[in-house]
């Protein structure tokens, strides 16, 4: 098979389709694949080398992709390797259009998928111009100016925010990162080195910079190479990745992409990369990121909510680090199921269930993964697992155990039971016996009861996952084949008709199982053969019941029926339809009972088509509901054995029609007799069979097709026309016959095969033995002599009525079309395409723009009348004659639109029917498929099905039809009834006319011109429906194409100034709300859908070289060979034109559309839509033209807000693209420092990039010392470490000269004219300084980058005009009036980033009163956009050069003068301006700092929020990461010791600490212990600010400040604690989650110890919640340490025996909760110690005086014999869902204490209340763990004492 292929082909294809070689004319297809392939190459070869990429290479690379679809990879490995290397070049060509960038990505990524066929070696990719690519993209510097449109998505902000918002980006971004993912595999080896060089610089944590850097270490870092290569691959990473994870603690943006990075590492490096040293650093992270609830207070940083990890690659790192030899994984693994396993607990619910769940799924789907690729795939170049490292047996099996307990609990879940069933679905195949066993445990009783049908549909859908793993067993679970009958036969009841979900789940059930048995009666072999094994002759003799199944089964399906007919469940007045839930059902038991036939032994389908015939023929149903469900169980029987069954039906059918029409009434009657009716249903449905086997009853449906068509009753000639169909389809169609199990059936004698051996087979790809049913001559004979009887006469009939010679009434035509229609859609496939000339001249191409003839298994006869052209010439003048005689005879109009729709695209088959097949069959493969195994090992029927869906798609592929004569006249019909009256009418035409446009090439260009015609205002003659329908036809649907944005100049140059134009057409009104609505979504759909259209379609050299590589190559040759040199120079001088006819349609455009915004009587709304269009049009590779410049700027000032909005856009957009470029020169920072740099990393503040920084005694404060600074802009510079490359701006003297009047260019003029106009700015500034939305307004960034772009272009040229404004408006405290000034100001600052000394200077003199004078008066609504302003300001700029402004902010920010508001308002704006320079001013934070201390004990709660967060930005800076010196700026710990020493006086004093402090300065030193309380405050304001924000946290600072807050920390939850209680007791919850470092594990236990001896019990209370938290939020990384876990052990059991109630109860909480998630285990020794503190004895009461008072002091043997109970409390509550060994034990010795004194007696009927309480859902289980004596007790105790005894 092999070789002969490889002859015919003259290559070994890389990898094609298989399942082309089961299609019935496989034998034709390699040789059409490869003139296929030679058309593609010669073609696209032809057009590289022409230059021509639109249409030439972008029609040809489509036609790659879709040959890909057709049949995979079949061409030579130089082929590929060549069109890998072409698309790779022609993606990254620059200022590629991004529509024609994304189409040759998703081809590339196509070509890539299959990694395993070319290796390293065959061929290697540069990684650096997709670098650039993605960069361009990703991090445009002119999008959000909107000089660059990309897909569906706007941007509205400032550089730095744009870098955050990447999550925006959606196709591009997906095509790209995809586009990456696939090259990765082949960047050289030498590209580690060169990415980290390149992105090591941008590593600053403080900085957005760290996110992009690390989100490209991520994307672009290669992971797979050969283990030789590895030091050039992961290993100049790993450490310094790793040691950066490790050391971040606060859950930055960046460390999902780290861990995103480790899992591929993982994933791809298994068993290169030793991870046992992180594991459980790894494992405590995984379970920190689900953020589950714990403990009591149940706070989360809110910061953890949105940065958790991605689950998908927390599961591959999992499955990545499984095996190996320390098993240490697993280890965890085991601990992290068991100690989330009772959130799986069904009573469980939250936001954190989804996140569990999906691990649930995801994560024994990627072990499988994994198995399968070291044991079962085929090893390929890629470097294999080495055999050490590979899973064992053993490790699979542990891995299966440590999943079954929460898998199990996680099947009755609150989000469905799909998650588990998947995992199921993959356990089981790893480990029947242990997965299967459990769930069929719950299955059987979930079938017997009645009351929880949610268990039923639970249980049953997680064993439909698990079907083939039950039935193939295998050597580990050989009983599971002998649960099939007992299952099936139990889930019989489950066909209900009063429960819709669990009927369907049943059926799907019934099918699944079905599908995998022969359902034959083997009892007999069991006399006959004796070489049975045990386990086959119990099958065989169960197999018996087969038949009883299949009858019982029917017998449920008839009264679901019967329940379900119309008068049962309608009203009269009711619609006729189905509802969609009946519909669903009928697919269910046709689908299901069709599976069970097709599975049947001969013997049991004869007793069961008896039992259908019977009931189908005994009744009468009524044709909607029940008939149909009834029809479909023949038409099922029907399709099994059609002889058989056809034998039965149609001669009682016939027999029946023939009866009942023997009266020549009945014809003319409109109501039909119930059962002619139904008799007529039944006959159309049993048809639809082989086709073969009806031609024996030709002659009896002929006659009752003639007899029935011409009925007068609408229901009848409908059934009549199925009929019809059917059978022709019956004979016309290519289509499988067999669906069963085996190939062949199972009716062959026992004796030689014994059915019960294929249970749960598999089928075999290469021996489907498929039985085709392919048209035999006689059939198409047949079906053109029911053409010729039945549809020429319609034709003829209606012909004559189109040319008036017949009248006929509108239910006849309708009639007749109907039967026209049906012919057609029977016939379709038999009837070759239309034909006719091709409509040339649309489109200049020097290539051939041929389209594929496919072979689809028909030879179409040329002899016979093509009855296709025959519709189609009457249907066209029947249109004419009812569209000018009678338009409102809609019925027949919508039957002459479908009709021309099936002429155009049907052959056979429709898309929507084959997308939802599609669909289907990805899911049910998904849920029978076998992951493990591999190799296409799905069942046979799956296959089939497989099969005739690639027959389909040859069917359906129309890409790039030829335009003919035919279809153009056909297109101009359907806009003719676009545009018609009705609007029912013009949808139905206007979905058929966007279906076609998709279809034929380039007729959009045809058809636009004449939609556009019905918007001319010059016409007086539209109507307002033509004119709806016109807009309509050019709005689209929403998957179809958009006439009005096309992405081409010459279709946006003619629709664009016509839509504005329409607003001057007399049937245009802007009273009809729905043309309103419809312009809107015109004008809306063209703003999302457009992308800048290229100007600029130069081809690189490199390109056109692969071009000729691919003309020149062999094996197939390309049909046109090489073009000559004078076509190769008629393409570049055609490419040069190209680019010149781009650039003047564009100018045109502009023009056009600023003579339509000149028409005096342009309505306004048009005038918008004008200027939204015209703002689109700018872009960054080609200057706006001066008049339109001219408009916008005169825009500025125009009264409508909506225009001044998009001038303002506009306006700052023109001034980028007039932006002068600086010079900038190479710097070597060594000679400006004069240090060395140190070998190796060193980040951080050093001596190397001391420069950098802000020191107040060195500032550039003359001209002469400004010129000799270096400045450097972008704040990560210089922190990691330095770029190759330093570039830095060079000094003034060699920078352009700033702009003069007389040496602007005309757009330049234009602006400066207009800007130095004082009345132009009057205006302007009036509308910028009037409120938009009050309340809503904020800081506004596109007036921000107008500004900047008028300083930084005309530097200070536009300043004096502007200054008596900004005094002005500064004065004024308004909000918008400020709002402007602060917008001005922050422009003015970052414009003035290249003035010269002087410029600058002068610029501050007058800024800094200024902005004093506008601080001073600063508001509620105006801080937050003063502190953006600053912020803003100081952004990527060197705090050298604004030395001014932050002197200014920090002269002293809490003078008081205004109240305690303005001095929050004044640090919130430094606070703005400082943390935009990070680590630049560590001498300014310092000073601050210094400033900040001695104020710390502000009494307002405001400036103390306020210093918390300004104190948080100081010591961000003070990191603590790997190769990181310490830093200059302040240090946490010298300032905490400062601190410390100040709350001496709390710390010291044991008295209860009130919060008395009067909230207002008094005169005089308050004392120390109250200076120490407000002091105290600020510092809980800083702990909590910090606490989502810093990168590490402070841990041993934290620890001295514990006990004060557990001091102050209430224990109860109430809101009316004063302010500083509540502050403590967030600290203390927030401080609980911090992650923690082996090395600090021990210290926070010390503190924790000494705070548990206080003599506070709050304190002693808050110490075990306070651990709650800690332990499992650092679950293994404590457990990682014995001596830890120990310790925590000790403290909370000597906590059980404290004095204080409270803090034992809470003790015994604390200890059945570490129980429960196992970080301590229940061992014998804390059970004897429990069990001995139990039998403390209790002294004597001793009788009492009455008049002494009660003794109300616990004795310590009291609380001994509590602490005793409480433990054996602890240890049964800490297993809620289940029965340990050593429960039933803990429970008798419990009741002994049922009658003990308060407090006892209360814990022991609380224990037992929860005991009963949680286990009573599975008691039966449970009940079988205690003996017998034990259950009386029990029952005793648990039931509640009677009240009456």
């Amino acid at each position: 098979m092999k070789k002969e292929q490889a002859e015919i082909l003259g290559f070994v294809p890389q990898k094609e389709i298989v399942y082309n070689k089961l299609l019935p004319y496989a034998d034709k297809l390699d040789r059409e694949s490869n003139d296929i392939l030679a058309q593609i190459k010669g073609n696209l070869g032809r057009a590289v080398q022409f230059r021509e990429l639109w249409p030439g290479v972008l029609f040809w690379t489509r036609k790659l992709s879709t040959y890909l679809r057709l049949y995979g990879r079949k061409f030579s490995k130089e082929d590929h390797v060549l069109f890998i290397k072409l698309l790779y070049e022609l993606v990254t060509i620059p200022n590629l259009e991004i529509s024609m960038m994304q189409n040759f990505a998703r081809l590339l990524v196509n070509l890539l998928k299959k990694k395993e066929l070319l290796s390293r070696d065959d061929l290697e990719l540069p990684w650096r111009p997709l670098y650039d690519l993605y960069e361009s993209i990703l991090y445009s510097k002119t999008e959000h100016l909107g000089l660059n449109w990309f897909p569906n998505y706007r941007a509205e902000a400032s550089t730095k925010q744009k870098m955050l918002s990447i999550v925006r980006k959606r196709s591009v971004e997906n095509v790209l990162k995809t586009l990456v993912k696939s090259c990765r595999l082949y960047f050289p080896e030498s590209a580690t080195q060169e990415m980290l060089d390149e992105w090591r610089p941008l590593l600053c944590p403080f900085d957005v910079t760290m996110q992009k850097a690390i989100g490209y270490f991520e994307l672009f870092l290669p992971t797979i190479m050969s283990p030789e290569q590895h030091h050039k691959g992961f290993k100049l990473w790993f450490d310094e990745l790793m040691d950066l994870w490790v050391s971040v603690q606060n859950l930055p943006a960046w460390e999902g992409n780290l861990v995103n990075l480790f899992a591929r590492l993982a994933n791809d490096n298994i068993g290169y990369v030793n991870w046992d040293p992180y594991i459980p650093k790894i494992f405590t992270r995984i379970l920190r990121s689900f953020n589950l609830p714990v403990g009591t207070s149940q706070m989360v940083v809110p910061r953890y909510l949105t940065n958790s990890y991605d689950i998908g690659h927390v599961v591959l790192w999992i499955s990545s680090m499984l095996g190996g030899l320390q098993k240490q994984a697993q280890i965890q693994l085991n601990g992290l199921f068991s100690s989330i396993a009772s959130f799986y607990h069904p009573s469980n619910n939250g936001r954190w269930l989804m996140k569990l769940m999906k691990l649930l799924q995801r994560l024994p789907a990627s072990v499988v993964r994994r198995l399968h690729r070291e044991r079962y795939k085929k090893p390929c170049w890629i470097t294999p697992v080495p055999t050490s490292h590979r899973l064992t047996d053993q490790d699979v099996t542990d891995f299966v155990e440590s999943m079954k307990q929460p898998v199990l609990m996680a099947m009755f879940s609150k989000t469905g039971s799909m998650d588990a069933a998947q995992a199921l679905q993959n356990l089981a195949l790893m480990r029947p016996e242990l997965v299967i066993p459990p769930v069929l445990e719950k299955t059987y009783p979930a079938m017997e009861t009645l009351t929880e049908p949610h268990q039923l549909t639970a249980t049953l859908s997680c064993m439909i996952g698990m079907a083939r793993s039950l039935l193939s067993g295998g050597r580990h679970y050989p009983e599971g084949p002998a649960h099939v009958l007992p299952l099936l036969m139990r889930a019989l009841p489950g066909v209900d008709p009063n429960d819709f979900s669990k009927c369907m789940i049943t059926f799907q059930f019934i099918a699944t199982f079905t599908t995998l048995v022969p359902l034959v009666d083997c009892s007999s072999a069991l006399h006959e053969k004796n070489d049975l094994t045990e386990m086959e002759r119990e099958l065989c003799s169960a197999s018996a019941e087969f038949e009883d199944f299949v009858l019982q089964f029917m017998d449920r399906c008839f009264a679901l029926i019967d329940s379900s007919t119309l008068e049962q469940t309608r009203e009269e007045t009711e619609t006729e339809k189905m509802t969609h839930l009946e519909s669903l059902v009928e697919l269910g038991l046709s689908s299901t009972f069709s599976t069970i036939l097709t599975q049947c032994s001969m013997e049991i389908f004869k007793v069961a088509l008896e039992k259908v015939f019977n009931f189908a023929t005994t009744n009468i149903f009524e044709t909607r509901v029940a008939g149909r469900m009834v029809a479909d169980m023949c038409r099922a029987s029907a399709k099994c054995h059609p002889a058989e069954s056809l034998r039965l039906f149609v001669p009682h059918c016939c027999n029946a029609i023939t009866h009942l029409t023997a009266n020549e009434d009945v014809l003319k009657e409109e109501e039909l007799d119930k059962e002619l009716l139904w008799s007529l249903q039944l006959l159309s449905e049993v048809t639809r069979v082989d086709g073969e086997k009806l031609l024996p009853y030709r002659t009896q449906l002929v006659q009752t097709l003639q007899l029935t068509l011409r009925m007068r009753c609408k229901q009848g000639y409908t059934l009549a026309c199925n009929l019809l169909h059917h059978i022709l389809r019956s004979t016309a169609l290519t289509y499988p016959t067999d669906y069963c199990s085996v190939p062949g059936g199972f009716n062959k004698p026992l004796q030689e095969y014994l059915p019960i051996k294929d249970w749960g087979r598999p089928g075999d790809l290469w021996h489907l033995e498929i039985q085709w049913h392919v048209p035999s001559a006689e059939e198409t004979a047949f079906v053109f002599y029911v053409l010729d009887l039945l549809l020429q006469p319609e034709l003829q009939r209606l012909q004559r009525y189109a040319q008036g010679e017949q009248d006929m009434s509108r239910d006849d035509v309708l009639q007749s079309l109907c039967i026209v229609q049906h012919c057609l859609l029977g016939a379709g496939s038999m009837l070759p395409p239309l034909d006719g000339t091709i409509v040339t001249g649309l489109v200049p191409s020097l290539l051939s723009l041929e389209e594929t003839k496919l072979y689809i298994g028909v030879d179409y006869d040329k002899s016979r009348e093509n009855y296709r052209e025959a519709i189609c010439k009457v249907m066209r003048q029947l249109l004419h004659y009812i569209l000018e005689r009678s338009e409102d005879d809609t019925k027949s109009l919508f039957a002459i639109i479908k009709i021309i729709s099936d002429l155009m695209h049907f052959k056979g088959s429709h898309k929507h029917e084959f997308d939802s097949r599609w669909k289907s069959f990805t899911l049910v493969k998904k849920s029978m498929e076998n992951r493990l195994h591999g190799k296409k090992q799905h069942i046979r029927a799956l296959l089939i099905d497989r099969v005739l869906l690639q027959h389909e798609m040859r069917k359906l592929l129309v890409e790039g039809c030829e335009y003919k004569t035919v279809h153009q006249d056909l297109l101009r019909d359907l806009l003719r009834l676009s545009t018609s009256t009705y609007s029912q009418v013009r949808s139905k035409a206007q979905n058929v006319f966007f279906t076609a446009l998709g279809t034929y090439n380039f007729c959009c260009r045809d058809i636009t011109p004449r939609v556009l015609e019905l918007l001319e205002p010059t016409r007086t003659d539209v109507t307002q429906q033509q004119f709806k329908g016109a807009l309509y036809c050019l709005l689209g649907n929403h998957s179809g194409v958009c006439l009005a944005n096309l992405h081409d100049w010459d279709c946006i140059t003619q629709t664009w100034p016509a839509i504005v134009r329409s607003g001057l057409s007399s049937a245009m009104s802007l009273e009809k709300p729905s043309i309103v609505r419809l312009f809107d979504d015109l004008a809306d759909k063209v703003h999302r859908q457009y992308e800048t259209i290229g100007i600029d379609f130069t081809v690189p050299e490199s390109a056109v070289f692969l071009g000729r590589c691919i003309t020149d190559s062999r094996q197939p040759t390309p049909y046109i060979g090489t073009p000559v040199d004078q076509e190769l120079e008629q393409g570049l001088a055609l490419q040069q034109d190209k680019n010149q006819d781009a650039e003047q349609k564009y100018e045109t455009l502009l023009k056009d559309l600023l003579e339509c915004l000149n028409e005096r009587d342009l309505p306004w709304k048009f005038e918008h839509i004008a200027i939204g269009f015209l703002s689109l049009l700018l872009r960054d590779d080609y200057l706006l033209p001066a008049p339109a410049v001219l408009f916008f700027i005169r825009s500025l000032n125009h009264d409508a807000l909506v225009v001044r909005k998009m001038a303002i856009a506009a306006v700052a957009g023109i001034l980028k693209q007039l932006k002068r470029p600086r010079t900038k020169i190479p710097v070597s920072p060594c000679n400006i420092s004069s240090v060395t740099e140190p070998e190796g990393l060193v980040a951080g503040d050093r001596p190397g990039n001391d420069w950098l920084q802000y020191h107040g005694d060195s500032l550039p404060k003359t001209q002469q010392d400004w010129d000799n600074f270096r400045f450097v802009e972008k704040t990560h510079w210089g922190y990691y470490c330095w770029p190759k490359k330093l570039m830095l701006y060079a000094p003034e003297a060699e920078q352009p000269k700033d702009l003069a009047p007389e040496n602007m260019n005309e757009r330049e003029r234009i602006i400066y004219d207009h800007f130095t106009d004082p009345v132009f700015i009057k205006q302007l500034i009036e509308f910028l300084s009037l409120e938009d939305r009050k309340g809503k307004d904020k800081f506004n960034p596109r007036r921000f980058c107008l500004f900047k772009g008028l300083f930084r272009n005309y530097s200070d040229a536009f300043l004096s005009v502007l200054k008596p404004h900004m005094e002005r408006l500064a004065e004024d405290s308004h909000e918008s009036t400020q709002r402007c000034v602060a917008e001005i100001i922050a422009g003015l600052v970052r414009g003035s980033k290249h003035w010269s000394f002087g410029k600058v200077e002068a610029l501050w003199a007058f800024l800094i009163p200024l902005m004093r004078t506008a601080l001073s008066k600063i508001t509620v609504e105006t801080y937050a956009d003063w502190g953006t302003c600053v912020a803003t300001a100081c952004e990527s700029r060197d705090p050298r050069k604004l030395h001014w402004l932050l002197e200014m902010l920090m002269e002293c920010p809490l003078s008081g003068e205004g109240g305690s508001f303005v001095d929050a308002c004044h640090l919130y704006v430094l606070q703005g301006g400082l943390a935009q320079q990070e680590w630049r001013v560590p001498e300014l934070l310092h000073r601050l700092l210094s400033y900040l201390e001695p104020k710390l004990t502000q009494v307002y709660k405001n400036v103390r929020e306020r210093i918390g967060s300004v104190l948080t930005y100081i010591f961000m800076i003070d990191v603590n990461l790997p190769c990181t010196l310490p830093t200059k700026s302040p240090h946490i710990a010298e300032f905490t010791e400062r601190v410390l020493s100040q709350l001496k006086p709390l710390i010291e004093g044991d008295e209860e600490i009130q919060n008395h402090v009067v909230e207002e300065n008094g005169v005089g030193e308050q004392d120390e212990r109250t200076q120490a309380i407000k002091l105290f405050k600020t510092v809980l304001k800083w702990l909590m600010a910090s606490a989502g924000r810093s990168f590490s946290t402070p841990v041993p600072q934290q620890l001295q400040l514990l006990p004060l807050l557990f001091k102050i920390a209430p224990v109860e939850n109430d809101d009316s604690y004063d302010e500083l209680k509540r502050d403590a007791k967030t600290c203390l919850s927030l401080m609980s989650q911090g992650l923690l470092y082996p090395q600090q594990i021990p210290l926070v236990l010390k503190v924790l110890h000494e705070i548990a001896g206080s003599s506070s019990w709050h304190a002693r209370f808050s110490v075990l919640t306070y651990l709650q938290i800690m332990v499992f939020y650092n679950l293994f990384t404590i457990l990682s340490t014995e001596q830890a876990v120990q310790d925590v052990r000790a403290l909370v059991i000597r906590l059980l025996e404290d004095e204080q109630l409270e803090v034992r109860e809470m003790a015994a909480t604390t200890l059945s909760g570490f129980l429960q998630c196992n970080f301590l285990a229940m061992d014998a020794s804390m059970q004897t110690h429990f069990e001995a503190l139990c039998k403390t004895r209790l002294p004597k009461k001793r009788k009492r005086d009455l008049g002494s008072v009660v003794d109300t002091i616990p004795s310590v043997d009291l609380v001994r014999r509590h602490a005793g109970v409480l433990g054996l409390s602890a240890c049964i509550l800490s297993s809620p869902y289940d029965v340990p060994t050593w429960m039933p034990q803990l429970l008798m010795d419990l009741s002994a204490h049922l009658n003990d004194t308060q407090p006892i007696e209360m814990t022991v009927k609380k224990t037992l209340s929860n005991f009963r309480r949680t286990h009573h859902d599975n008691w039966l289980e449970h009940k079988q763990q205690f003996t017998d004596d034990q259950l009386v007790v029990l029952t005793d105790l648990l039931v509640s004492p009677c009240y009456y005894a």
